[in-house]
């Protein structure tokens, strides 16, 4: 097999049409933008996840995983390595009382709405984040002053050497945005949220004021990656981008919405490199307007610059 590349190694691995090759990356992000990864795979349970990343390790391969690829700017020049995709095919859901278990692939809004079915209250606010479970757990995420950390009662994931751990929600050091997973490699399979029983009709009428202030602040017409830029303490990212009079700027083919300013938009055909540059002007303007450095919520993947 000396002539044969990695990528074409790892298809003998995997079963067939679980690995992609030369996948442009704009298939498979919100932002609609980016070039072509080596190798895209689907995983479809942990038995071959664990072999992908035995086999990557081994040939010294770079490797990212993705769930709904909501949260990642991805270069034009796409990314040298392997994209491991946990989605549809590790998206299971069950109920156990009063806790949901769901494995990492499955979406926010399907989680939200199964708790809902079981008259489980306390994930209203995430009905309508764009991501996967496993993303939102890595980064903790919220909306409407909820936030991941509140619900997790323990996270299962696999380790860079192939171990399957289970932590506790103390054990997975949540913050702002964060977790012990952006400063610890590991991957999450299966998470058990902690709900608590609540009325069908107020949870449901709980998620519809939320999808509804959604649709009336925040630009879900165009491609975006949600909020582009973390709540700087005691500020607002929106607020301070206004402030600094870009409101509606563009670079290229990317905006800063209209509509709220904590959003960078793929306006009209934007290149990753367009919505890269104008992330950096913003940076710098709100910098020299303010005195604040805003710190990116968005994740870059592959080469800028």
């Amino acid at each position: 097999m000396t002539d044969t590349t990695w990528t074409e190694e790892l298809k003998t691995i995997l079963p067939k049409g679980t690995v992609l090759t030369e996948e442009p990356m704009s298939r498979h992000t919100t932002f609609r933008v980016g070039g072509n990864a080596d190798a895209y795979v689907v995983v479809q349970n942990i038995e071959q996840l664990r072999n992908t990343i035995a086999f990557l390790r081994e040939k010294s391969i770079s490797y990212f995983v993705i769930g709904n690829g909501s949260n990642l700017l991805v270069s034009d020049n796409g990314y040298r390595g392997a994209v491991l995709e946990i989605g549809r095919e590790m998206s299971k859901i069950s109920i156990e009382e009063d806790c949901v278990c769901a494995q990492a692939g499955a979406l926010l809004a399907v989680v939200a709405k199964e708790a809902m079915k079981a008259e489980l209250s306390g994930m209203e606010f995430a009905s309508g984040i764009p991501g996967s479970i496993g993303g939102a757990i890595v980064m903790n995420a919220g909306a409407y002053d909820g936030e991941m950390k509140q619900i997790v009662r323990e996270v299962t994931l696999l380790t860079a050497e192939g171990e399957i751990r289970t932590l506790t929600d103390e054990e997975m050091e949540f913050g702002y945005r964060t977790s012990i997973l952006k400063r610890e490699a590991g991957i999450v399979l299966s998470v058990k949220l902690q709900l608590i029983p609540g009325d069908q009709d107020g949870i449901t009428a709980k998620m519809a004021d939320f999808a509804a202030r959604r649709r009336e602040k925040q630009p879900l017409e165009y491609p975006s990656a949600g909020s582009t830029f973390k709540r700087p303490a005691g500020n607002f990212a929106g607020k301070l981008i206004m402030e600094a009079g870009l409101s509606g700027a563009m670079v290229g083919g990317a905006q800063v919405s209209e509509k709220h300013c904590g959003f960078v938009i793929n306006r009209d055909n934007a290149t990753a490199t367009d919505i890269y540059c104008l992330m950096q002007k913003i940076q710098r303007q709100v910098k020299e307007t303010s005195g604040i450095n805003l710190e990116p919520e968005v994740i870059f993947l592959g080469e800028f610059e």
